[in-house]
């Protein structure tokens, strides 16, 4: 499966906890990386400096679902069911 554009579920709906271009202190839940583009791609795929916990979420049927909406479903819940104990 590759990535529906424009979707940009993954870059948006979960956090992530290392620092980032752009964002040195990582990504809170819910707010789009400062590496998205304006058309909703990622600014730094294919390049060294792209976090690997970006490059370890493949496209797939299971976290995309059939549409960009149920891809933010999907996210969202997993993005819930990880949270540490105190955030939930």
């Amino acid at each position: 499966m590759e990535c529906r554009i424009g979707c940009a579920a993954c870059c948006i709906v979960i956090s992530i906890s290392s620092p980032i271009p752009g964002m040195p202190s990582g990504k809170p839940a819910g707010v789009p990386c400062a590496n998205l583009t304006p058309d909703r791609r990622c600014g730094l795929f294919g390049k060294p400096e792209r976090p690997a916990v970006c490059g370890s979420l493949p496209p797939s049927p299971e976290m995309c679902g059939s549409s960009n909406e149920e891809a933010f479903a999907i996210l969202s819940e997993l993005e819930r069911a990880t949270r540490p104990d105190d955030a939930r």
